[in-house]
């Protein structure tokens, strides 16, 4: 394989113009043409569950009262008067009449009147899609203009409320993310690289190509979505800072390896044809491992993950095209040009601080690695005090938006609302009409459960409290409470109290009666909750319980609480099947490019070591002292992805520095010259992309789930690089001696220190 790299090196240093031409106008193209990354991505985590969770399983039978597909808003009004009037009334249903000219809504019905008269609300429902994040922005900002249009009374203060207009609130906050993700890094990036290179146009040269690579990716990303993967806000936020990480990796390996050819006399544009010789390898493996562990998503349940898989797999791809084109082109076309100030004349590199700490670990190995083993072992037992934490779409809207002013009147004026509640689900073989007697017991018997703390059903509807045959009453003189108009006509015999608790059934009851929706609040609290989470089964089966007992044909339990406890359930479920996969993948792809059977052994067993510390280190800094009741259910998968995978990226670099040292040199001294050439590199890419992480979550600060993951990859990723990779492996490779190659060439023709030392000296005598 090193042929190929050698001739690639000199064709990209030979038509180094084309090259970069070539990248220019595919970028160009990219972005005039292809749509953009942020325009397809999806907010909504229970967008990602499959139809077979038990979430959206009571969910469909829930579709009844509208399709799945449907949005809903909530409108809130409420007066400063001691009580509506008949106009506040009239003019809240033209305001309904107007909102619904927009061509996506559906219906829009008044839902209740405040038990002291002084607010009312409304549901609208809208044909645009819950997942589509610029169909509901679109949809709320058109309701927004119409109640700021609308002829309303100087008393009557209406808002908009509920989970559709907080995502679309807590969304705008979101907006920024990727962009300043993606500046804050290539800041703190250039600053890291300015420091290590003590060089100006090195650190720009080195990003250079990540930066391509993310306005490029970008959009073919957005269009390959076309073929069916969904993508997260998370995922193009990872998008960004993995292939500005890893890319700077990738652009270290080489560019250091450039220096130090040109410190041995090359010309620069030999230097760069001879660095893709030596490192094009380390690279191509490198990453993919990345995209191996990558698409091994593909094969999960939950479909975040497979949002995850194809669009950072492309990207590290369109990354690894650069770094062997791109980069290596830009390099011979600036050539020393590219360190200046620092000097690259021949001689004159030295033995830096990584050189003198290998020389103390080729010397006690032993003491090296027991200790790391026992520093590691006590972090990794930390993580079995991990529980996966809720993380759901924003259920609290944010201070002083429209949904937060919304919100207030709801849980002012509505006590029994809820803002997100926890439905069970119950559908009958036939309307419940002609047997209420019975949807009662069933209504008493839920709130007898433990779970919940409190039930609403067709029974207390509002300030109303109706029983079997007052309701039954009111369905023979008033008829299907979904038919009914939003203002009582007079003659009805009925209050208008008591007109509107019952034409408010419509959310309880569906038009054809078959089903019958519970809307509880649990005990465990708040639906966005861990505790509500961790209910999640007992509030299963005492529904299930109760189902069975009066032998309802089909139920479910569905909202916020539950769609989380499906997918950290299919998160957990995922992660056991897919481990063993990259585990397998990546160790395949070592054993090719290590040519041993050893070596990819204790290198996994590193990688999972460290990871295991890395989870136990975030537990104890997130749960232990934040007081956070669990870690993200996203967090431990991505934890072990990228330290699996980027981990051996860093395994590739120092082992196959190290074999290539071994060929003419003893273990000992190739460890030490292996880890004085690369100990910067791979030191300065964790840097690099821990600080990429770590900018990830001070972009979104406020945002708990983005701020935990990116903390938590940062801290796992800086105990890997400057403990694991530069210290451990190093000890177990001079343990192991000769054995690290077997079973391949280098085994058998393994050199003792003693031997290479003679062979130095008779080269020396050789030369005089």
């Amino acid at each position: 394989m090193s042929k190929f790299f050698e001739h690639l090196g000199k064709w990209v240093v030979k038509l180094r113009w084309l090259v970069v031409l070539i990248w220019i106008i595919g970028t160009f193209a990219s972005i005039k043409f292809l749509p953009s990354l942020g325009s397809v991505v999806t907010n909504d985590n229970r967008a990602f569950l499959g139809n077979n969770a038990p979430s959206i399983v009571a969910a469909n039978l829930a579709s009844k009262f509208g399709n799945t597909n449907n949005s809903t808003v909530i409108i809130a009004a409420q007066t400063s008067a001691p009580a509506l009037t008949a106009s506040d009334k009239a003019a809240f249903a033209s305001l309904l009449t107007a909102v619904t000219h927009d061509p996506t809504v559906i219906s829009a019905k008044v839902a209740g009147v405040s038990p002291d008269q002084r607010a009312i609300q409304a549901q609208v429902i809208s044909s645009t899609s819950p997942f589509a994040d610029t169909g509901l922005t679109a949809l709320v900002t058109t309701i927004r203009s119409t109640i700021k249009s609308a002829s309303l009374p100087s008393d009557l203060s209406v808002h908009t409320a509920g989970q559709t207009a907080i995502t679309v609130d807590a969304n705008k906050g979101n907006a920024g993310g990727p962009g300043k993700a993606q500046n804050y890094s290539i800041i703190l990036i250039l600053v890291i690289l300015l420091l290590v290179f003590r060089a100006l146009l090195a650190p720009f040269i080195t990003l250079l190509p990540a930066v391509f690579v993310v306005l490029a990716g970008g959009p073919l990303v957005a269009e390959a979505s076309k073929l069916g993967f969904t993508v997260s806000f998370v995922t193009q936020l990872l998008f960004i800072i993995l292939i500005i990480g890893a890319g700077t990796d990738y652009g270290l390996f080489l560019v250091f390896r450039v220096r130090e050819e040109l410190r041995r006399g090359l010309n620069p544009k030999d230097a760069v044809a001879r660095a893709l010789e030596k490192v094009g390898e380390s690279i191509t493996f490198s990453s993919l491992t990345v995209i191996a562990a990558l698409l091994s998503l593909v094969t999960a349940s939950f479909g975040f993950y497979k949002g995850l898989g194809w669009p950072l797999a492309i990207g590290v791809g369109l990354m690894l095209l650069a770094g062997l084109t791109l980069l290596p082109a830009i390099l011979s076309i600036l050539g020393r040009a590219v360190f200046w100030p620092t000097s690259t004349r021949e001689g004159t590199g030295k033995v830096g601080l990584w050189g003198r700490i290998a020389g103390r670990v080729v010397t006690k190995p032993y003491a090296t690695l027991v200790l790391g083993v026992v520093i590691f072992g006590s972090l990794a037992l930390a993580s079995f005090g991990n529980s996966p934490s809720g993380f759901a779409s924003t259920s609290t809207a944010p201070a002083g938006s429209d949904s937060y002013y919304g919100g207030q009147i709801l849980s002012k004026e509505f006590p029994s609302a809820s803002f997100n509640p926890t439905q069970v689900v119950m559908q009958f073989n036939g309307p419940v009409w002609s047997n209420l007697s019975e949807i009662a017991n069933i209504q008493n018997d839920l709130t007898s459960q433990s779970s919940f703390k409190e039930v609403f059903g067709p029974f207390n509807v509002g300030s109303q409290h109706l029983t079997p045959a007052e309701l039954t009453s009111l369905y023979q003189k008033l008829g299907n409470p979904n038919a009914l108009p939003p203002i009582e006509a007079p003659g009805t015999g009925v209050s208008p109290v008591l007109y509107q608790a019952y034409r408010s059934e419509f959310q309880f009851i569906s038009s054809d009666g078959t089903t019958v929706v519970f809307e509880t609040l649990l005990n465990a609290g708040d639906a966005a909750s861990t505790s509500a989470l961790q209910a999640i089964p007992t509030v299963r089966t005492q529904v299930t319980q109760v189902a069975d007992k009066y032998m309802v044909p089909r139920f479910g339990v569905t909202g916020q609480a539950p769609a989380a406890y499906d997918i950290s359930h299919f998160s957990s479920s995922d992660l056991k099947k897919i481990v063993p996969v990259v585990v397998l993948i990546i160790g395949l792809l070592l054993a090719l490019v290590l040519r041993s059977l050893v070596a990819p052994l204790y290198l996994m067993i590193s990688v999972i070591l460290s990871y295991l510390a890395a989870l136990g280190a975030d537990v104890i800094v997130f749960i232990f002292f934040k007081g956070d009741n669990g870690l993200n259910f996203v967090l431990p998968f991505l934890l072990f992805l990228f330290l699996l995978a980027l981990g051996e990226d860093y395994n590739i670099l120092v082992m196959t520095r190290i074999r290539e040292e071994a060929h003419h040199r003893g273990l000992k001294s190739a460890v030490k010259t292996a880890l004085n050439a690369t100990g910067s590199t791979v030191t300065s890419a964790g840097l690099v992309l821990a600080a990429s992480f770590a900018v990830l979550a001070l972009a979104q600060l406020g945002n708990a789930q983005v701020e935990e993951i990116g903390f938590g990859l940062a801290l796992g990723i800086l105990m890997d690089t400057f403990l694991v990779r530069t210290l451990l492996v190093p000890s177990v490779v001079v343990i192991l001696d000769k054995w690290n190659w077997w079973p391949s060439k280098l085994f058998k023709e393994h050199h003792t220190d003693s031997e290479a030392a003679a062979w130095e000296r008779e080269q020396e005598m050789v030369g005089r």
